[in-house]
Protein backbone atom coordinates (compact mmCIF):
# COMPACT_ATOMS: atom_id res chain seq x y z
CA UNK A 1 0.00 0.00 0.00
CA UNK A 2 1.31 3.16 -0.75
CA UNK A 3 -0.07 6.38 1.44
CA UNK A 4 1.35 10.00 0.61
CA UNK A 5 0.60 13.12 2.08
CA UNK A 6 0.17 15.80 -0.83
CA UNK A 7 1.15 18.59 2.10
CA UNK A 8 4.65 16.44 2.52
CA UNK A 9 5.30 15.96 -1.03
CA UNK A 10 4.46 20.05 -2.57
CA UNK A 11 8.04 20.54 -0.66
CA UNK A 12 9.65 18.14 -2.12
CA UNK A 13 11.36 17.52 -5.11
CA UNK A 14 7.64 15.81 -6.40
CA UNK A 15 6.52 19.28 -6.51
CA UNK A 16 7.27 20.58 -10.26
CA UNK A 17 6.54 24.36 -11.40
CA UNK A 18 6.69 26.96 -13.05
CA UNK A 19 5.83 30.41 -12.46
CA UNK A 20 1.81 29.87 -13.68
CA UNK A 21 1.61 26.51 -12.23
CA UNK A 22 2.58 23.57 -9.85
CA UNK A 23 2.28 19.71 -9.71
CA UNK A 24 2.69 17.75 -7.17
CA UNK A 25 3.21 13.83 -8.61
CA UNK A 26 1.75 12.21 -5.56
CA UNK A 27 2.33 8.79 -8.05
CA UNK A 28 4.95 8.49 -10.75
CA UNK A 29 6.26 5.71 -13.23
CA UNK A 30 8.92 4.30 -10.25
CA UNK A 31 5.64 2.95 -8.04
CA UNK A 32 4.78 0.77 -10.84
CA UNK A 33 0.99 1.45 -10.84
CA UNK A 34 0.32 1.96 -14.61
CA UNK A 35 -0.40 5.44 -14.03
CA UNK A 36 0.39 8.94 -12.46
CA UNK A 37 -1.10 10.71 -10.45
CA UNK A 38 -0.31 14.52 -9.84
CA UNK A 39 -2.37 17.59 -8.08
CA UNK A 40 -1.70 20.60 -10.54
CA UNK A 41 -2.61 24.03 -9.94
CA UNK A 42 -3.10 26.50 -12.12
CA UNK A 43 -2.42 30.36 -11.72
CA UNK A 44 -5.56 32.91 -12.22
CA UNK A 45 -4.83 34.37 -15.21
CA UNK A 46 -2.93 32.12 -17.07
CA UNK A 47 -2.84 29.87 -20.06
CA UNK A 48 -1.57 26.45 -20.96
CA UNK A 49 -1.78 25.35 -24.62
CA UNK A 50 -0.32 21.67 -24.01
CA UNK A 51 -0.45 18.45 -26.37
CA UNK A 52 0.48 15.05 -25.23
CA UNK A 53 1.18 13.00 -27.94
CA UNK A 54 2.35 10.07 -26.11
CA UNK A 55 0.30 10.23 -22.86
CA UNK A 56 -3.18 10.18 -21.92
CA UNK A 57 -4.44 12.40 -19.47
CA UNK A 58 -7.36 12.72 -17.52
CA UNK A 59 -8.25 15.60 -15.32
CA UNK A 60 -10.85 16.20 -12.84
CA UNK A 61 -11.44 19.94 -11.48
CA UNK A 62 -11.40 20.37 -8.01
CA UNK A 63 -12.06 23.86 -7.63
CA UNK A 64 -11.54 26.88 -9.52
CA UNK A 65 -13.33 28.03 -13.02
CA UNK A 66 -11.91 28.08 -16.23
CA UNK A 67 -12.06 26.64 -19.52
CA UNK A 68 -10.11 24.17 -22.21
CA UNK A 69 -10.65 24.19 -26.26
CA UNK A 70 -9.92 21.49 -28.23
CA UNK A 71 -7.67 23.34 -30.75
CA UNK A 72 -8.63 20.97 -33.67
CA UNK A 73 -12.73 21.48 -33.48
CA UNK A 74 -12.31 24.93 -31.77
CA UNK A 75 -14.81 23.54 -29.26
CA UNK A 76 -14.54 25.26 -25.88
CA UNK A 77 -15.79 23.89 -22.50
CA UNK A 78 -16.63 25.49 -19.20
CA UNK A 79 -13.89 24.05 -16.71
CA UNK A 80 -15.71 24.08 -13.05
CA UNK A 81 -15.50 22.07 -9.65
CA UNK A 82 -17.00 18.83 -10.62
CA UNK A 83 -16.27 18.60 -14.52
CA UNK A 84 -13.51 15.81 -16.12
CA UNK A 85 -12.00 15.92 -18.82
CA UNK A 86 -10.25 13.28 -20.77
CA UNK A 87 -8.14 13.47 -23.69
CA UNK A 88 -8.51 10.06 -25.31
CA UNK A 89 -6.89 11.14 -28.53
CA UNK A 90 -3.75 12.98 -27.58
CA UNK A 91 -6.07 16.23 -28.45
CA UNK A 92 -3.83 19.20 -28.90
CA UNK A 93 -5.71 21.98 -26.48
CA UNK A 94 -5.55 25.37 -24.37
CA UNK A 95 -6.60 25.15 -20.99
CA UNK A 96 -7.51 28.84 -19.42
CA UNK A 97 -7.63 29.38 -15.31
CA UNK A 98 -10.06 32.11 -15.17
CA UNK A 99 -9.63 31.69 -11.23
CA UNK A 100 -7.33 29.65 -9.47
CA UNK A 101 -7.83 26.07 -10.64
CA UNK A 102 -6.87 23.00 -8.66
CA UNK A 103 -6.74 20.06 -10.59
CA UNK A 104 -6.32 16.12 -10.24
CA UNK A 105 -4.58 14.29 -13.23
CA UNK A 106 -3.86 10.81 -14.53
CA UNK A 107 -1.17 10.20 -17.13
CA UNK A 108 -0.95 7.06 -18.84
CA UNK A 109 1.86 5.87 -19.53
CA UNK A 110 3.02 7.21 -16.03
CA UNK A 111 5.13 10.06 -16.06
CA UNK A 112 8.38 9.57 -14.42
CA UNK A 113 8.51 13.59 -12.59
CA UNK A 114 11.94 14.25 -14.43
CA UNK A 115 9.78 15.64 -17.65
CA UNK A 116 9.59 18.83 -19.03
CA UNK A 117 6.81 20.15 -21.71
CA UNK A 118 9.15 20.27 -25.36
CA UNK A 119 8.21 23.40 -27.34
CA UNK A 120 5.01 21.71 -29.14
CA UNK A 121 3.26 21.09 -25.17
CA UNK A 122 4.05 17.75 -25.33
CA UNK A 123 6.39 15.12 -22.92
CA UNK A 124 8.86 12.71 -24.24
CA UNK A 125 7.87 9.15 -25.17
CA UNK A 126 8.68 7.24 -21.92
CA UNK A 127 11.55 5.43 -22.06
CA UNK A 128 11.00 1.83 -22.15
CA UNK A 129 12.36 -0.18 -19.35
CA UNK A 130 14.91 -3.66 -20.31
Amino acid sequence: MIVRDFNELKTTDRAVSDAQWTSVRMLLADDKMGFSFHITTLAAGSEHTFHYKNHFESVFCMSGKGNITDLATGETHEIRPGVMYALNLHDKHTLRAEEELVMACCFNPPVTGTEVHQADGSYAAAAVNA
